[in-house]
């Protein structure tokens, strides 16, 4: 029997009201969540700290873990996540709803997404949340060419 899935979530000051947010949808959709901070808005944070502490959550437990992270743009966050081995953040910050939401799709079907950095600054509420709601009912194609292609990049280092 597969365990329910658990869902990790990080932001910096940037992020911080979207973070929220989600938070609060994912609870009421009974989700299993875990807040690694921030847990208070503090404007001088530095989103490395939080971003760490989410990568190594997923790290610890891949097959049943994701992450969603937050900062201004989402790039810088993603850059740290994607420093650990079996990581594989992609970073969103909106844009035309069609395209941006098929990226989301793509994240997942044919990279195996684990985390979502998500641009808080660029996008609203709703937003956010049609893109979280996409992201984690998407699931992972299994097509030989991307199970390849995510072998070649856990290969590197």
């Amino acid at each position: 029997m597969k365990k329910q899935l658990k869902i990790i979530v990080a932001s910096d000051h940037a992020g911080f009201e979207r973070k929220n947010e989600l938070l609060q949808y994912l609870r009421d959709s009974s989700f299993k969540v875990e807040d690694v901070g921030a847990r208070t808005l503090e404007h001088d944070d530095d989103y490395p700290e939080y971003m760490i502490k989410a990568a190594m959550r997923v790290v610890e437990d891949p097959e049943n873990t994701r992450a969603i992270i937050f900062g201004m743009s989402g790039e810088g966050e993603a850059i740290v996540a994607n420093r650990f081995p079996g990581v594989r953040a992609t970073v969103w910050y909106g844009g035309s709803v069609s395209c941006s939401l098929e990226v989301i799709k793509l994240s997942r079907e044919h990279n195996d997404a684990n985390i979502l950095s998500i641009g808080a600054h660029f996008v609203s509420k709703e937003e956010m949340l049609d893109a979280v709601k996409l992201w984690l009912s998407t699931p992972f194609s299994g097509e030989e060419r991307h199970k390849r292609r995510i072998e070649e990049i856990d290969s590197i280092g």
